[in-house]
């Protein structure tokens, strides 16, 4: 068996870890924790009572975290002449066509957010098997194919960001850096919370939200009441 760090023996002298906590007060913890000698990013871990394999009960959609993830954003928006242009003036780091579709055929994949026009989706589609393993593959419902690039990079580039629940029943998702005040980390959880409730399908029984826990890159995590989620 591996042996314990120190620094992970004497944090989790700290903290009970099978309690259950408020954001607030696992937000507070996460910044208290003696952590890596790195920037961590903080992550939630959501399970819902979906079954995934039931095309209504797919939980997609994407949200505008009010202080972004904290991530640099590299942006590519796969579009022509005047749509390109639009791109780059609005904060596209790289906009094009062909000749950008030909790079990434060719292995390129230094940036990590991309959308596209919907006449530009037929060369896009062959792309797929390098952008999909990803998750970057454009898709209409994440906001990353439309005619509107201008808006898109602007959103993406300001922290939209998109969630899906996985073959397990669960969305993992960056809220943000350690960094982050824990206000910030708060709003944050709480917007992004917000918009997955609002996506329940109505052929979900049960309860929606049924364990809920927050973490750093390399920190435990944090259990999180999702039944006092409206109070935190």
């Amino acid at each position: 068996m591996a042996k314990k760090s120190k620094r992970l023996q004497d944090n989790r002298k700290k903290f009970d870890f099978n309690k259950v906590y408020s954001i607030n007060e696992a937000a507070t913890f996460l910044k208290e924790f003696q952590g890596a000698k790195f920037d961590e990013t903080v992550d939630i871990a959501l399970k819902l009572g979906v079954d995934p394999k039931k095309s209504d009960q797919q939980v997609r959609g994407t949200v505008s975290l009010p202080h972004g993830t904290g991530k640099k954003i590299v942006l590519v928006a796969l579009t022509k002449g005047d749509k390109a242009k639009e791109a780059l003036e609005a904060g596209a780091d790289f906009a094009g066509a062909d000749e950008l579709i030909e790079k990434i055929k060719g292995g390129w994949t230094d940036f990590n957010a991309i959308l596209a026009t919907p006449d530009m989706m037929r060369e896009v589609g062959k792309l797929g098997k390098i952008l999909g393993p990803r998750g970057l593959m454009p898709s209409p419902k994440a906001g990353t194919v439309t005619n509107d690039v201008a808006k898109a990079v602007k959103e993406i580039k300001a922290g939209k960001v998109e969630f899906k629940v996985d073959k397990n029943g669960v969305i993992n998702n960056a809220i943000g850096k350690i960094s982050f005040e824990t206000a910030q980390i708060v709003e944050n959880f709480e917007t992004l919370i917000s918009a997955i409730s609002r996506l329940k399908p109505s052929s979900a029984k049960g309860q929606f939200m049924q364990g809920l826990s927050i973490s750093t890159t390399m920190g435990p995590g944090f259990k999180i009441n999702v039944n006092a989620l409206s109070a935190s």
